[in-house]
């Protein structure tokens, strides 16, 4: 049975109120020339200044002769421009009360200091950051339940100033909550091809949250480091095969080979057996097709959520083919738990310490650090 969402009176004036103060796109033109800022790897991202306003542009990572959005980023504290174009969201910043529903933009926030503009979350109980779960418990922000289906009077409640999430591809939309006419911003980012790509998305969480020069010098040092470490490992004589993941039930999701994931195996100087693969995302692939091609591998990287770290008795107690791996075999299956090990929190946005990671495991020859996060370990007995 379809359930009807009851408001009360004091909910019906709120969203009276929030529609009434919907951004609106200026109707003017402009002609004023802007400034764009020289991206070197982000593909949907597009970012042009001008003298009272900065323009983001994401381009639609599924259609790319499409646009996602149109933002138009005007301060917060000054009167609105008169000369804003045409078609564009208009945001006023920094943000100060967002919601934001991903994990990943969360941790962002939490090193760009900007944790005071996060009024509300999604997802709770999978946010593994202390700082946020402590603001929970302090009353400084609310839980907005599920990303799929937030609670709606909680969002009103909340009055956010905008609402951050991750659009999918053949979405038409964002149900009851666009109704409440508060910005939208659709992070993209994990879209991109590369992982400097979308690391490079910090500028825009830094134009957000007003923190552009802070974000300008985080991305200088996460480029400077992770082109050193891919020069390393590229000077290696040998380049290991590698495979990753566990089946899902009768499937086995496989990194397209051009995800982040794919790029992030080739920098380290490893040979992704599935590189050939033209997606960017995940394709389902059944267990005989992943053996035929994997079984020889000489690495195989895990990652999965659950209380204990896995072995390999237990894997291969959950099916007994997996230990027909040469990598089961040789002993050479390294796992990431993502219930204690902050691997999504993180990584998107500091592929240089991923890459470490990598090449400590692929060529331990040239791995110079003997401090680096470890978010892959080897599994025990």
């Amino acid at each position: 049975m379809r359930k009807f969402l009851r408001f009360t009176p004091i909910l019906w004036i709120a969203i009276f109120i929030l529609s009434a103060c919907k951004p609106k796109s200026n109707t003017q033109t402009t002609s004023e020339s802007g400034d764009t800022l020289q991206l070197k790897y982000a593909e949907y991202l597009h970012i042009i200044h001008y003298k009272d306003y900065t323009k983001v542009v994401l381009t639609n990572p599924w259609k790319k002769d499409k646009l996602l959005g149109t933002y138009l980023l005007t301060n917060r504290n000054k009167p609105l421009p008169s000369h804003l174009p045409q078609e564009g969201t208009v945001i006023q910043v920094p943000l100060q009360h967002s919601l934001v529903y991903s994990a990943v933009h969360c941790s962002l926030m939490e090193e760009l200091g900007v944790l005071n503009a996060l009024g509300g979350v999604c997802d709770l109980p999978y946010i593994a950051i202390p700082a946020i779960q402590q603001r929970y418990q302090d009353g400084l922000l609310i839980h907005a339940g599920s990303s799929m289906n937030p609670d709606m009077e909680k969002v009103i409640e909340m009055a956010p100033d905008a609402i951050l999430l991750s659009p999918f591809e053949g979405n038409t939309g964002y149900g009851r909550i666009e109704k409440l006419h508060i910005p939208i911003i659709e992070c993209a980012d994990y879209m991109e091809s590369s992982a400097l790509g979308r690391a490079e998305w910090i500028h825009f969480f830094g134009l957000l949250f007003g923190k552009e020069q802070q974000a300008d010098l985080l991305f200088q040092g996460i480029e400077k480091e992770y082109l050193k470490l891919k020069a390393s490992a590229l000077q290696t004589a040998t380049r290991p095969t590698v495979i990753s993941e566990l089946k899902m039930g009768s499937t086995w999701y496989v990194a397209g080979g051009n995800s982040t994931t794919a790029k992030l195996f080739a920098d380290a100087g490893a040979d992704y057996l599935f590189s050939y693969l033209p997606q960017s995302g995940s394709v389902p692939m059944s267990f005989e097709s992943v053996f035929d091609r994997g079984q020889q591998a000489d690495f195989w990287l895990i990652k999965y959520n659950q209380q204990h770290d896995k072995t390999y008795r237990e894997i291969q107690q959950e099916f007994a083919p997996y230990a027909e791996f040469q990598a089961f075999k040789q002993k050479k299956i390294y796992g990431c738990n993502t219930r204690v090990v902050r691997f999504y929190e993180e990584s998107p946005f500091h592929p240089e310490r991923i890459l470490e990671n990598l090449i400590h495991i692929f060529h331990p020859e040239v791995a110079t650090s003997k401090t680096y996060t470890q978010y892959f370990t080897p599994l025990s007995d």
